[in-house]
């Protein structure tokens, strides 16, 4: 494909920036040591989680690659999506889908952090034939140069979005009514500014996106799916509470799409900048569809659990974290019956 046309105007990645800044401060906002404890408590679900993330996502975006045989350039930049942290945007999802935000939100800090070191492992092992063939494509335009992946600039652009939340942490250590403030502003913030770029996107390269082979289409859209898909039977498959399950299923499917967009703008240059980048505006263009469909289904499947949980928790702080609900036989479905308190109270665990 050629591009012909700026996919980003000048304004769109000042509005980026501001909104990448914004989203991660916000996110620091809603963070507190305590969070981080959070890791401690769940270390099942965050383990889970982190293989999830690292393992199963990246190879999952490698072979969508191979399978439909993308062009170098797409098939780096589908591995560097799924090679993204968490996005915060999870943590939304996670709400509104009856999930464990608690869990989301350790996990979207726990891989926002490993990624310094964990993507650049990544990409170089998932990257090297890719890389090669950019390399050998340059050499025969007779430009001399040899194609690398910009490992550095990698972890620095990683670093410089991690600052934000450094700020935000602060933010909510002085002041928790600012930081409520800033967090909700931040998540406006950014919803207005995706839906004005995903608006933009369509009006400004209709054309291009006629153009687009369906085979990229389908690896943007099919990358998000299978970590959901695959995030959802992770956890299950180790008897995960559901709230942890619908939790690991939507961090793992969202990755943190400004930090893509951060990445590609501030360590690759053109030929490939372009090709990349029109890659990751598909991916966040079609996550925030298939999201919203997948929470949807997962707050109406996960009602029952989800009343159940909140029924306990307030047993709990009325009565003590040692009381024990008491349920009618059969009144608890066969998959939370043994843990009505999805897993957050020991003394609820039925065995």
């Amino acid at each position: 494909m050629e591009f012909t046309t700026q996919l980003l105007y000048p304004v769109d990645q000042v509005l980026l920036a501001v909104m990448i800044f914004s989203i991660m401060f916000g996110m620091g906002a809603s963070l507190t040591i305590d969070d981080f404890k959070t890791v401690i408590r769940y270390p099942r679900g965050i383990l889970i989680g982190f293989l999830s993330q690292f393992g199963l996502m990246p190879f999952f975006a490698y072979g969508l690659a191979i399978f439909f045989e993308l062009p170098p350039a797409y098939a780096i930049a589908l591995i560097l999506i799924g090679c993204l942290p968490g996005g915060t945007t999870s943590n939304m999802f996670a709400y509104f889908a009856r999930g464990s935000v608690a869990l989301s939100i350790a996990m979207t800090t726990a891989s926002t952090i490993l990624a310094l070191l964990m993507m650049p492992i990544l990409l170089e092992f998932y990257t090297a034939e890719f890389t090669r063939q950019i390399s050998a494509e340059m050499q025969t335009a007779g430009s001399g140069a040899e194609f690398v992946i910009p490992t550095m600039n990698i972890i620095m652009s990683l670093v410089l979005v991690l600052v934000p939340v450094a700020m935000g942490m602060f933010l909510r250590a002085k002041s928790r009514v600012w930081a409520k403030t800033a967090e909700d502003t931040a998540g406006f913030m950014g919803i207005i500014v995706i839906i004005y770029l995903i608006g933009t996107a369509f009006v400004r390269h209709s054309g291009l996106m006629l153009q687009t082979p369906p085979a990229i289409y389908i690896s943007a859209i099919s990358v998000g799916l299978l970590g959901f898909l695959f995030g959802y039977w992770m956890s299950r498959l180790f008897k995960l509470s559901p709230i942890f399950q619908r939790a690991i299923s939507l961090e793992t499917g969202i990755q943190n799409g400004p930090i893509a967009f951060a990445i590609i703008l501030l360590s690759f240059a053109e030929p490939v900048q372009s090709q990349m980048l029109w890659l990751a505006i598909l991916y966040s263009t079609f996550i925030v569809m298939s999201s919203s469909f997948i929470t949807l289904y997962y707050r109406r499947v996960g009602k029952f659990d989800f009343e159940v949980y909140k029924n306990t928790s307030i047993h709990n702080r009325l009565f003590g974290d040692e009381y024990v609900s008491d349920y009618p036989d059969g009144f608890l479905p066969k998959r939370i019956e043994n843990d009505p308190s999805q897993g957050l109270i020991p003394a609820q665990k039925r065995d």
